[in-house]
């Protein structure tokens, strides 16, 4: 029994050391964002970890040994590499932990930071992947703060707070820096939470006041509690469109969550790769004038979210012809992820096959170029495109003359997040389409709908459109049928 009991003593004790360790990095991550990645000196580690500090620089000394932090007496600590991402993926398990448990067990966000504190350290990194995944994959916390990724990279985005914005803009609160119980509740009662749109119309120094307007009235808050809640300019039309439907129907923290469903626009492009271990199955079913075609898309992520292989195989009938058409190989790389107001961007290369043969395409080599960008506004997600498809080297009709075919396009869409998984969208495609024929001009207005349903760790999406394309003799009216099918295909 002696022997017993010494063991479950030293298991005790390596636990208390590992929580220790994870607290130090933590809170030195912390300081090192803070500080712009410059050492944080000892007085400080020690306030922000409740000690005095000699107890710091021992505990400190002892993480130089291990490599995990760089030590510089009476100047400070910076964290090295291998440190920086064991900090980073702490703080991923508080800031998902947190964010659990405000919108799955229903806990205040005021109260819930000590709740994550204790469970930070006990939860299995399996059980946070569960877990951001059941979320949604979110981009930050329920206070704003951001969330490291799987790979411990954590968005820096630089924020104006309600003293240094400008005056008389519209701006969206982001984040609130400071995670005091009741500074939380003040912000919660003052209905100044991530999500909500306020304008500053004036400050006052020497009284130490703000005054800001936000929904129907003017508030006054300190200057100490408005250098806490960052900012961003918020886009005035998405703010006329969505501002009566996120006060009725969402409280702002809602209307700032990322979109349960994402990557599933019927005709303009969004800038998001697929996650590590998620592949895409994609069906899309066009029919109009006296054509059909039925896509097959499937997409997959090479290693990371960074790099995606994709390929697109199209059936085409109509005109008494029916066949494969021109398949399309796809590279994508995730050149940004969403991060405050940087939009996702995402540009994509694709040769175009000429499996479709002279019947049901050009029969010629092509290439296609896009560059998609995509960003969140509240309820509301806008994609938009830029790019061009070019075939050199097409036979025009009739003669042994080869021409090259250069057709450029312009694209964006609205979705609107009705319900966590209705989204009414509107998409709009424009190209001068060039062909052996000559260049002609065509608009498409696709208006749609899509809904979602998560089974697990898979996902079904639905959609519908009506595309009606202008073009100068006319216009044509059709309908789209869209099915998605993601799921793991490793563990």
């Amino acid at each position: 029994m002696l022997i017993v009991s010494q063991v479950e003593t030293l298991q005790n004790v390596a636990a208390t050391t590992s929580y220790t360790v994870e607290n130090y990095l933590k809170a030195i991550y912390q300081a090192q964002v803070q500080a712009h990645g410059e050492r944080v000196a000892m007085g400080h580690l020690a306030a922000a970890l409740g000690v005095v500090p000699g107890t710091a620089t021992t505990m400190v000394k002892a993480l130089a040994e291990s490599g995990l932090v760089e030590y510089e007496p009476y100047v400070g600590v910076r964290l090295t590499s291998a440190g920086e991402k064991l900090a980073a993926l702490v703080l991923r398990r508080h800031r998902l932990i947190e964010l659990f448990l405000v919108q799955v067990m229903g806990m205040s966000w005021a109260e819930v930071h000590d709740e994550a504190e204790h469970l930070e350290h006990a939860v299995s990194d399996r059980l946070i992947d569960r877990i951001d995944e059941m979320l949604g994959r979110p981009k930050v916390d329920p206070h704003g703060d951001p969330i490291p990724n799987e790979e411990g990279q954590l968005a820096a985005p630089h924020y104006d707070n309600l003293l240094t914005c400008q005056l008389h803009v519209p701006m969206r609160v982001t984040r609130v820096t400071d995670q005091d119980a009741d500074f939380l509740r003040f912000i919660e009662n003052s209905q100044l939470k991530p999500g909500e749109i306020v304008q500053i119309e004036d400050r006052d120094a020497a009284a130490d006041r703000v005054m800001l307007k936000r929904r129907d009235d003017v508030i006054a808050i300190g200057t100490r509690a408005a250098a806490k809640l960052m900012v961003q300019t918020a886009l005035l039309l998405l703010v006329v469109l969505t501002g009566g439907a996120r006060a009725q129907a969402s409280p702002p923290n809602e209307a700032s969550r990322p979109f349960e469903i994402l990557d599933n626009s019927f005709l303009v492009e969004e800038a998001f790769n697929q996650e590590a271990g998620i592949v895409q199955n994609i069906f899309g079913f066009e029919r109009g004038a006296g054509a059909w075609e039925l896509a097959f898309t499937q997409e997959w992520p090479v290693g990371s979210q960074t790099h995606q292989l994709s390929y697109t195989l199209p059936f085409v009938g109509g005109d008494g012809s029916q066949g494969i058409g021109d398949a399309l190989l796809n590279y994508r790389y995730q050149v940004w992820t969403e991060d405050g107001s940087r939009p996702a961007f995402a540009p994509r290369g694709s040769l175009v096959l000429p499996t479709g043969g002279r019947e049901r395409g050009l029969d010629a080599l092509g290439y296609q170029v896009n560059l998609p960008f995509s960003k969140q506004f509240d309820d509301v997600y806008v994609h938009w495109n830029a790019g061009f498809t070019s075939f050199p080297g097409v036979e025009v009709d009739g003669t042994t003359e080869q021409a090259t075919l250069f057709t450029p396009h312009l694209s964006g869409s609205l979705i609107w997040r009705a319900r966590p998984m209705i989204h009414p969208m509107l998409e709009a495609v424009f190209q001068s389409e060039d062909s052996p024929a000559g260049r002609a001009s065509l608009l498409t207005l696709s208006p749609g709908m899509r809904l979602g349903k998560n089974y697990g760790d898979h996902q079904v999406v639905m959609g519908l459109a009506l595309p009606v394309t202008f073009y100068d003799e006319g216009s044509d009216a059709a309908v789209l049928v869209y099915f998605s099918y993601e799921l793991p295909f490793r563990r």
